[in-house]
């Protein structure tokens, strides 16, 4: 849902809904207010995201909404995982609630089946007829009356549910049954249809409680999550160490965290040294070495040292808090297939009754009593239930960007989930993505002064820069125990190099191009810098004062996981490409010993996107791996922009997918787990509509009682839940492609 100054953003909590008809009903109530220009309703998480213009009252839209017969309540503005938390309690509290009223359904509708029941051997007994309606009438209308209030206010509404059908069904044979109680008495006894209308309110009833509990239970990766962040922590005030709540930490505050205990904020360390399991957070399942200067982030489990770390991020900054950020969006939005769902939600009911009203008149016209008629059209009624064909996408939603998230692999939307299953070709940039992303400097090579002179000067003007070589440069000058001097003046030509005023004089660090683009005369330099690149070295040119002084060559490892991810990604039949800014040669080099399709350097960052645009237009699909704050025009412009874990925060911003950790490997991950999710909707959806195609001629042509027609509609919904439940299952497998060659 897009955003602008013109437009308010509004999420409302909606409760009474029951399957897809109910959800496309709010929809269609909010888009037809004054003021509303988008609404969206989520049936799992109960939640309807409204995109409202100022002034828009949203006291209308409650009222609205509770007009169309269900509850509404604003959510106040609050951070996801305070959100979330408040969801999970409530749909718990809802389980339970639906647990007692099936317990207690149950317990009135067993004395009228048992007669049922217990004819299966031999047996032949009946209750009073005025206890038979008693306890029909109790669960009827007592335990059957959210059915009424839901079903004719959807009727008000001009659109039928799934509690129109029950309402309808169940009242007719519970009404056919006290007319003939009635008209003739006690002589009707054994032949009333209480039992009917009493079990399939229970059986109802039950089965929305079995779908709230799985239903809860597709979110447990959400709640993983939130049981995380520990909710006091302790921090070192004025010489002493305090406990206090975790909201009350500040950025630059010392936090003390104890062998055992979570960490409670991202920060550095600054005192001793452990080992973290961060695989709750980042998927990764081996602990950690930290130790002073180190990063570490909220929500990791601390090991047997005592650390002491200095917070850099904290509350809704924080890296854990942003992860449940995203993955609360992301489960909270309707896929494309999703919204032609609801589009046949929005006629199956009023198709239904007109085939319960078919089958009816037709049984009376071919010879058959009013109730062999009646039974024939509950059950057409009762079986025909829209709710599995409501839950089939969003339960399917739920479990895989939760299990992805699990993994490591934060989805911030459904739409890159669908797209990624559909990917056929892969772009990833070089520098800390394919490789570690911390270069060296390892080969020096001046014509003019000292190689220390010509360190200080790369690293001297590379003060301002957050590029890696420019931190390469810089651990060198400390290596080597270069003093540097201020830099001025300073500008970042992003694919091009750097520039600034050094001691008075202008330094210019960068490729060969630009120097020459700048008329620097580099002289036999070329030759240094194809030397180094033959070797892998990425290279730049250093020059003072207009005249090239000397070339630096930089080291860069290839992460271990890369030619592993660009196997796996082979075996899934997707193409791969590697663009760098990188010198061409380099590239190719990397590229070839990756084993990736097609390798090219010396590109800048709209070259990028010129690129993935270009793969667009031929019908590919694309998705472009990046860390940098170069790789963002292309990560915004491919179907799916990836972002690895530690890159820049535009690279995060823009992507919709992101990395965890560092991992390669992972993009294959994400492919898989896509695929698999899109799978089970797909598979959810045809046994939806097939238990349909198949059920109500059934139930039509009489071969299904009212009672198994009741049954099988709770079992529908259940075992798309449960179908669903089976992606909480899925890890990435990927550690064990072999590698395409070695690096």
């Amino acid at each position: 849902m897009t955003e602008s100054s013109a437009t308010v953003p509004v999420t409302l909590r909606v409760g009474g809904m029951t399957c897809a008809t109910c959800s496309t009903r709010v929809e269609r109530v909010l888009n037809a207010q004054s003021g509303v220009l988008k609404a969206e309703v989520n049936l799992v998480h109960e939640r309807a995201s409204v995109l409202i213009t100022p002034g828009t009252s949203v006291d209308a839209l409650r009222e609205a909404i509770e007009d169309a017969g269900f509850d509404a309540s604003l959510v106040r503005a609050a951070p996801a995982r305070v959100i979330a938390a408040e969801d999970d309690t409530a749909f718990a509290a809802q389980a339970k609630r639906d647990g007692w009223l099936a317990v207690a359904s149950a317990a009135l509708s067993l004395p009228l089946i048992a007669p049922m029941l217990l004819m299966a051997f031999g047996v032949h007994a009946h209750l009073d007829v005025t206890l038979e309606l008693l306890l029909a009438s109790f669960v009827q209308f007592w335990l059957g009356a959210r059915f009424y209030r839901a079903g004719f206010a959807s009727l008000r509404g001009g659109l039928g549910s799934m509690d129109t059908l029950v309402a309808l069904g169940t009242s007719a044979a519970y009404f056919y049954s006290v007319y003939l109680l009635f008209s003739r008495g006690t002589a009707v006894a054994g032949q009333l249809y209480f039992e009917a209308s009493a079990s399939i309110i229970t059986l109802v009833r039950v089965g929305k409680w079995i779908e709230a509990r799985t239903k809860r239970s597709t979110t447990v990766a959400l709640r993983h999550l939130l049981a995380l962040q520990p909710e006091r922590a302790t921090v070192r005030r004025q010489g002493r160490d305090i406990e206090v709540p975790v909201e009350e930490i500040c950025a630059g505050e010392w936090v003390v965290v104890r062998p055992g205990e979570r960490v409670a904020v991202d920060g550095l360390v600054s005192e001793g040294d452990s080992d973290l399991d961060e695989s709750l957070i980042t998927g990764e399942s081996l602990p950690l070495v930290k130790g002073k200067g180190d990063t570490v982030t909220g929500g990791t489990l601390n090991g047997n040292g005592l650390l002491v770390i200095q917070a850099t991020k904290v509350g809704q900054d924080s890296t854990l808090s942003r992860i449940i950020d995203l993955v609360y969006g992301a489960q909270k939005g309707k896929a494309q297939i999703q919204r032609l769902v609801d589009k046949v939600s929005a006629i199956f009911v009023p198709s239904v009754l007109v085939i319960a009203a078919i089958t009816f008149v037709a049984w009376w016209l071919f010879g058959h009593n009013t109730e062999a008629a009646l039974l024939a059209a509950v059950s057409v009624l009762v079986i025909a239930c829209p709710c599995a064909l409501g839950l089939a996408t969003p339960t399917a939603i739920v479990a895989g960007t939760g299990a992805a998230a699990r993994a490591g692999i934060v989805v911030r939307d459904i739409d890159a989930l669908e797209r990624a299953a559909r990917v056929d070709t892969v772009i990833f940039d070089k520098t800390g993505t394919l490789t570690e992303g911390h270069p060296q400097v390892v080969a020096v090579h001046s014509v003019s002064g000292s190689d220390n002179d010509l360190v200080r000067d790369c690293a001297a003007v590379q003060q301002g820069s957050l590029h890696p070589l420019a931190k390469a440069a810089l651990a060198a000058a400390t290596q080597r125990a270069i003093t540097l001097p201020a830099v001025a003046h300073f500008e970042n030509m992003t694919g091009r190099g750097v520039r600034g005023t050094v001691a008075g004089q202008t330094v210019v660090v960068g490729s060969v191009e630009w120097l020459r683009e700048l008329a620097i005369d580099i002289g036999s330099l070329g030759a240094v810098v194809e030397g180094f690149e033959a070797r892998g070295l990425t290279s730049v040119i250093v020059a003072k004062a207009g005249t090239a002084s000397g070339v630096i060559g930089f080291a860069d490892p290839i992460r271990a996981s890369s030619a592993r991810a660009v196997t796996a990604l082979k075996q899934q039949h997707r193409r791969t490409l590697l663009l760098s800014g990188d010198s061409d040669r380099i590239a190719r080099e990397v590229g070839r010993s990756l084993g990736i399709d097609e390798s090219v350097g010396r590109l800048l960052p709209e070259d990028k996107q010129s690129r993935v645009q270009a793969l667009q237009a031929a019908g590919h699909v694309v998705a472009m791996v990046g860390d940098g704050l170069n790789d963002a025009p292309a990560l915004a412009a491919a179907d799916i922009g990836i972002a690895v874990a530690g890159g820049t925060d535009v690279a995060q911003q823009t992507a919709r997918v992101i990395l965890m950790r560092p991992e390669p490997i992972l993009v294959a991950g994400l492919f898989d787990i896509a695929a698999l999710t899109v799978r089970k909707i797909r598979q959810n959806l045809f046994w939806a509509f097939i238990y349909n195609c198949v059920g109500l001629p059934l139930a039509a042509f009489g071969r299904l009682s009212p009672v198994v027609a009741g049954l099988a509609m709770a079992l529908s919904s259940i075992s798309v839940v449960t179908s669903s439940l089976w992606l909480r299952n899925w890890r990435p497998r990927l550690d064990r492609v072999p590698s395409a060659s070695k690096t």
